[in-house]
C-alpha cells in the first residue's frame, strides 16, 4: 500500500502560521515577481480565483472580497517542508518527496498494522507540532493514493485519512473524479479525452 500526504493549500497554510488574522478570510500567495496567483485558501477558490492567474486579471475580486494577498516566502515553506518529511519519516522508512509539499509513503510490510489509525497519528502529530493541516490518501497505487488524497480533502474525512482498498470502493471514487483530476491528465489532455468521451477517471480506467 502507498499514501500520499500532501499538506492543504501549503503556502497558505504557512503564512496563516505567523499571522492568524488570516484564518478564516480569502488568501492568496503569489509567485517571485508577485505576478501570478500560486496559492489559495479554500475561500479565494470559492469566489472564484484560479490557480496561476495574473494578479491583474483578479483585482476586482480582490478588493470586493478583501482577500488577503501575500509575496512568496520560500525560505519559509522549505523549513516547514523538512519539518514535516521530519515527522512523516517517524511513521515509514521509505518515503519520496513528490513536491515541497506532497510525499509519498511506502507501507509495504505493514499488512499487520491498522494503516487507519497509523495515518491519522501523523497527521495529528503534524497538526500539533507544525500546525499545518495535512490529508493523507492511502490505496494500492501511488495513482489511487493521489485519488484517495484527493477525496479525503474534498469530502472532509474524519482524522484526515481515506483509504481506497476495496474494489467497489476504487470504483466509485474512480466513476465521480474527473478525468482532469488523474495525475498526469493535463488540460489539452483532458480535451482529447473529453473528445473520446471520457469524462471520468472510471471511463479512462475502463478505456
Amino acid at each position: 500500500m502507498f499514501a500520499l500526504c500532501d499538506v492543504n493549500n501549503f503556502y497558505v497554510s504557512c503564512e496563516r502560521l505567523f499571522d492568524p488574522s488570516l484564518r478564516d478570510r480569502p488568501v492568496v500567495v503569489l509567485s517571485n515577481n508577485d505576478g501570478c496567483v500560486v496559492a489559495r485558501s479554500n475561500e479565494s477558490k470559492a469566489i472564484g480565483i484560479g490557480m496561476g492567474c495574473p494578479v491583474h486579471q483578479v483585482r476586482d475580486i480582490i478588493e470586493a472580497h478583501d482577500v488577503a494577498v501575500r509575496s512568496s516566502n520560500y525560505t519559509l515553506y522549505h523549513d516547514l517542508s523538512q519539518r514535516v518529511d521530519q515527522i512523516i519519516g517517524q511513521y515509514s522508512p521509505v518515503v519520496e518527496n513528490y513536491s515541497i509539499d506532497e510525499s509519498f509513503i511506502d507501507f509495504a510490510g505493514f499488512s499487520r498494522w491498522n494503516l487507519l489509525n497509523h495515518a491519522q497519528a501523523m497527521v495529528k502529530q503534524i497538526d500539533q507540532w507544525l500546525g499545518l493541516p495535512v490529508c493523507v490518501g492511502i490505496a494500492p497505487t501511488k495513482t489511487l493514493s493521489k485519488i484517495a488524497n484527493y477525496w479525503a480533502k474534498k469530502l472532509m474525512v474524519s482524522g484526515g485519512v481515506l483509504i481506497l482498498k476495496e474494489p467497489l470502493q476504487i470504483q466509485q471514487a474512480l466513476k465521480h473524479l474527473p478525468a482532469g483530476e488523474v495525475w498526469g491528465v493535463g488540460r489539452k489532455l483532458r480535451q482529447h479525452l473529453a473528445a473520446m468521451d471520457i469524462h471520468s477517471a472510471w471511463d479512462l480506467r475502463q478505456a
